[in-house]
């Protein structure tokens, strides 16, 4: 298998849910697992894979587009408005 690169990481990671989150991210931290630890495409797939994680707390990765602010009427009442930079607390 040729080498791993950024585009394969984003393939794996472009259209992911929060539904699949876990299952991609352990995809992408297999793809890059024979990579040294200080190689820039590991990093990067590290990176992503952070973020992967903070999808499956959350209800999508909401990169684009205004939101909604959570002052709005009724907002708390929405469980799953969490984009992932901002997910919901874990339950420990």
């Amino acid at each position: 298998m040729a080498e791993p690169t950024r585009d394969d990481v984003d393939a794996l990671v472009g259209p992911a849910t929060p539904h699949f989150a876990y299952q991609l991210r352990a995809r992408v931290l297999d793809l890059v697992e024979s990579l040294p630890a200080d190689h820039a495409v590991r990093r990067y797939a590290e990176e992503q894979a952070a973020l992967l994680d903070r999808l499956g707390y959350s209800s999508s990765k909401a990169e684009e587009g205004p939101r909604a602010p959570r002052t709005s009427p009724g907002w708390e009442g929405i469980p799953s408005a969490a984009p992932a930079d901002t997910p919901l607390p874990r339950n420990t």
